[in-house]
């Protein structure tokens, strides 16, 4: 389970990656469940990008936040979120 601060990350990384302090305790526990991957860019520095991962459970997190989730859509997500 993700903690509110690494959801919040999460969707800064989304929304602002270029603005994210690259110290930030919560890219550790991103990184490693890989929601967000580091992407090489000119002159060795790095960029924060969501991957696959990362972008389903937003998108996931977002449909439940809007609508009430099907009963097939709450055992996909947690089908997924068990795998975290």
């Amino acid at each position: 389970m993700l903690s509110p601060h690494e959801f919040s990350t999460l969707m800064l990384v989304r929304h602002s990656p270029d603005q994210i302090d690259m110290n930030r305790t919560e890219l550790g526990t991103l990184l490693e469940r890989r929601l967000v991957a580091l992407e090489p860019r000119a002159g060795g520095h790095r960029r924060l990008s969501l991957t696959k991962a990362g972008r389903v459970l937003l998108e996931a997190v977002g449909r439940i936040d809007t609508v009430a989730p099907r009963a097939r859509d709450a055992a996909a997500f947690d089908h997924f979120a068990a795998g975290l």
